[in-house]
């Protein structure tokens, strides 16, 4: 069992950053790779990126490839999002999940799910 809880959401004004955490509890989490996926009012959920749980692969939703990079403390049991250049289009409540074994870029293959932090990009 993995409880993952996400912090780092904010304001921010167009062009600007923040970085998410995404805190979990369970002793096998080191065994299971994370995503972050996020929500807009009115859309469907959004996979953003992932991380393997070893750390060496990463995948990028093209949304935000190059301005988003995923990173993970196994010591710490914590997995980041570093959000560059935010764009207007990128506010939605952002949620970190986890499952064991490989990368998943599918929403629906996450098994665990924290409860979202809200980003906010003013222009």
């Amino acid at each position: 069992q993995v409880q993952l809880v996400e912090s780092g959401g904010g304001l921010v004004q167009a062009g600007g950053s923040l970085r998410l955490s995404c805190a979990a509890s369970g002793r096998t989490f080191g065994r299971h790779a994370v995503g972050w996926v996020r929500q807009a009012p009115g859309k469907e959920r959004e996979f953003v990126a992932a991380i393997s749980w070893s750390g060496t692969s990463t995948y990028y939703a093209d949304s935000v490839k190059g301005r988003f990079t995923i990173s993970r403390d196994n010591a710490k049991n914590t997995v980041y999002l570093q959000m560059n250049s935010l764009k207007p289009e990128d506010p939605a409540v952002y949620y970190c999940a986890a499952v064991p074994g490989v990368i998943r870029t599918s929403t629906y293959e996450y098994n665990y799910w924290g409860q979202g932090t809200q980003v906010t990009v003013s222009s």
